[in-house]
């Protein structure tokens, strides 16, 4: 369920290509400046929570902050950690995440109607900035973006290690037996011993230049497509977990299920899948008025990584918990606000 809601939030197709993606953000855009993009409603935020590492001296005090997010449980966790973070610093925030797409919330940042969220880097490269190839190094990608960005009145902090992208998972035992840590050892596996490699993927992944087919090529990956399966999302979780008709399948690297599971995901060595590292996006004329915003955010982005938002995300998803008291939770845990 999480990687699917991932894949939903971040806009027409995952990885559309530009001519595919267009047109549909060009709509969306249109009613965003002509009708608004749905923010018409908020909840103050008011826990009373303190400085802890971040935040001492409260150097957002006086600010009047409004945070946003996507509808997907990872992008609303992080928002309410943004809002949070804000709220310990002194400002008063205003809680406007949960908005449905990408473009709306993004364009709420944009237009000024809400100050600051985190966005994916390979979202905005592909998506919003109408490219067709992401950029391999994560850091470039970022930067990249960040420097396209500035025109558009937005500017992204520092990304965190968080890396919501596609990926190959095998449950524990199989990873034991086959000795798999990579997609090259899944793809020298497929060719040494074609029975034990069958994939289980989503449709959209089966097709696409970026997903299956070029995966394949890259890692010289032959799996007959007798032994590749296509089925929903929900289900590759359970079959790969439970030992059924897929040894490897189809995962987003920060769902929540991944832990519960007990998931082991394949490392892509050679870097072939697009970098999703999420980052602060912040309305640039926010950020000169209150600049303390970057030494905010900046220590508590450098701890978001894949094995933090998949236990965060698997509170949500997986325990059914509220992503405002799981946010506060671990803010506190690490000590970035105290109560």
């Amino acid at each position: 369920m999480a990687g699917r809601q991932a894949a939903r939030g971040r806009g027409a197709g995952r990885r559309a290509a530009v001519r595919a993606a267009a047109p549909a953000l060009a709509l969306a855009l249109l009613a965003c400046l002509t009708g608004g993009c749905g923010l018409t409603s908020g909840s103050p935020m008011a826990d009373g929570v303190r400085p802890g590492s971040i935040g001492r001296g409260l150097p957002l005090k006086g600010a009047d902050l409004t945070v946003t997010s996507k509808s997907f449980s990872e992008n609303i966790v992080l928002g309410q950690i943004m809002g949070l973070a804000f709220q310990a610093a002194g400002a008063k925030v205003l809680d406007r995440t949960n908005i449905q797409g990408s473009v709306g919330a993004r364009e709420a940042v944009r237009s000024g109607e809400a100050d600051a969220m985190y966005e994916y880097t390979g979202t905005a490269w592909i998506t919003y900035l109408g490219h067709d190839r992401p950029i391999p190094d994560p850091a470039r990608q970022w930067r990249a973006v960040a420097d396209a960005d500035a025109r558009n009145g937005l500017t992204w902090l520092a990304p965190a290690a968080l890396d919501n992208t596609y990926a190959l998972a095998v449950n524990r035992a199989d990873a034991r037996k086959y000795g798999t840590r990579t997609l090259s050892d899944v793809a020298a596996l497929s060719r040494r011993n074609p029975r034990a490699v069958t994939l289980c993927v989503e449709s959209e992944f089966a097709a696409r230049d970026d997903g299956l087919q070029g995966m394949a090529k890259a890692y010289g990956m032959d799996v007959p497509a007798s032994r590749v399966q296509k089925m929903d999302g929900g289900i590759i979780y359970t079959q790969v977990s439970g030992g059924g008709s897929c040894t490897f399948g189809e995962v987003f690297t920060t769902d929540g299920r991944i832990a519960a599971m007990r998931l082991v995901v394949m490392d892509d060595d050679k870097h072939f899948f697009p970098n999703y590292n999420a980052a602060p996006e912040i309305n640039s004329g926010t950020l000169r008025e209150h600049p303390a915003i970057r030494d905010v955010l900046d220590p508590i982005t450098a701890r978001l990584d894949d094995d933090v938002a998949r236990q965060l995300n698997a509170r949500v998803d997986v325990d059914g918990q509220d992503p405002h008291e799981v946010a506060k939770e671990w803010l506190l845990k690490e000590g970035f606000i105290s109560k």
